[in-house]
C-alpha cells in the first residue's frame, strides 16, 4: 500500500507539473535572467544581476502568476483539450478540478506574497495580471481575432516586467519585443488551426472556423512577412554580434514555414508548424548570450 500510495503521489505531481507546464516557466525564467544580465543591464556585474532580490521576487512573481494562468486556462478548456489533446489531458485529470482551484488560488495569494516585497505597484500590476488571464481565459479567448491578441499580449507581459523594473526602454529592446510578439501571435494562429476540432465542439470563434482555413493562413503569412522587418533592423541597424546568425536562420525557417504553411491540411502538419515557431523562440531565448559573446565570457569567468 505505501508503494502505490507513494507512485499515486507522484503521478499527481507530474500531473500538476504538465498543467502548469513546467517546462514552459523554466525557458520564461532562463529567458527574464539573460534578458535581464545581457541586454536591459548589460554593464551591471553578473552577480549584481543574478543575485538582485527585487529581480528574484518579480521573476518568482511573474512564474507562480504563469502557472495559475496555466491552472484556470485548463480548468475551463478540460472539455476542449480532451478533444485536441486527449493523452496529455488525461494524464492531467489525475488531479482534481477542485485540487486545480485549490493550487489556483495558492499561487495567485503567493504570487501577490512575493510583490509585495519588491513595492505596492508591482502588487497592484500583478494583481491585475491576475485578473486578466482569469478573465481571458473565462471569456476573451472565445472572441474572435481579441482572443488571439489577448493571448499573446500576456505571453510577453513576464518581459514588460521587467523592462519596467531596469526603465530601459531602448529603441533595440522595442524592436526585439515586436519579433517575440509576432512569433508568439503566429504561435496563437497555428494552434487554432491545430485545435479546430476541440473549439468547433465548444462553439469557439477563431478565425479559420468563422472565415476557414485558407484565411487563416493568409494573417500568418502576413505575420511572418512582417517579422522580416524587425529582423532586417536587428542585423543591420543595431550591433547584435553573433546573434545576428539566430536571425538570419530565423528568416530561413520562417520561409519553410511559409512553405509547409501553404501544403498544410492535417492537424500533424499544423503541429509541425506550431514547433517550428517554438524553435525559434526558445533558440532565442539562448541567442541572447550570442550579442557580446566575448563580453558575456568576460563576465562570467
Amino acid at each position: 500500500m505505501p508503494g502505490i500510495a507513494k507512485k499515486r503521489l507522484l503521478l499527481k505531481i507530474l500531473s500538476l507539473f504538465s498543467v502548469v507546464r513546467g517546462y514552459n516557466i523554466l525557458v520564461v525564467v532562463l529567458a527574464q535572467y539573460l534578458t535581464s544580465a545581457f541586454i536591459l543591464a548589460p554593464d551591471k556585474p553578473l552577480r549584481d544581476v543574478f543575485f538582485d532580490a527585487n529581480l528574484f521576487f518579480l521573476i518568482l512573481a511573474s512564474s507562480t502568476v504563469i502557472a495559475s494562468g496555466y491552472i484556470i486556462n485548463n480548468f475551463y478548456d478540460s472539455e476542449k483539450d480532451l478533444i485536441n489533446r486527449p493523452k496529455k489531458t488525461m494524464l492531467d485529470r489525475v488531479v482534481s478540478q477542485r485540487t486545480k482551484l485549490s493550487v489556483y488560488f495558492i499561487l495567485n495569494f503567493a504570487a501577490i506574497f512575493f510583490a509585495s516585497y519588491v513595492s505596492f505597484k508591482a502588487v497592484v500590476f500583478f494583481s491585475i495580471y491576475i485578473f486578466v488571464i482569469w478573465f481571458y481565459s473565462h471569456r476573451l479567448k472565445k472572441i474572435l481575432f481579441l482572443g488571439n491578441l489577448v493571448a499573446s499580449i500576456l505571453a510577453i507581459t513576464p518581459f514588460f516586467v521587467i523592462f519596467v523594473y531596469y526603465r530601459n526602454f531602448e529603441t533595440v529592446i522595442f524592436i526585439h519585443a515586436v519579433f517575440l510578439y509576432l512569433m508568439i501571435l503566429m504561435r496563437e494562429l497555428v494552434k487554432d488551426l491545430e485545435n479546430m476540432q476541440g473549439d468547433l465542439a465548444q462553439n469557439y470563434r477563431t478565425i479559420p472556423l468563422v472565415f476557414g482555413e485558407r484565411w487563416s493562413k493568409f494573417c500568418l503569412a502576413v505575420c511572418a512577412v512582417l517579422a522580416i522587418i524587425p529582423i532586417y533592423l536587428l542585423i543591420t541597424q543595431f550591433q547584435t554580434g553573433y546573434m545576428n546568425y539566430y536571425f538570419y536562420t530565423s528568416l530561413l525557417l520562417l520561409g519553410v514555414f511559409l512553405l509547409l504553411l501553404y501544403f498544410s491540411k492535417a492537424k500533424w502538419q499544423y503541429l509541425l508548424l506550431h514547433n517550428i515557431l517554438k524553435l525559434i523562440i526558445v533558440v532565442g531565448v539562448f541567442s541572447i548570450l550570442l550579442i557580446d559573446l566575448q563580453e558575456v565570457l568576460n563576465r562570467v569567468f
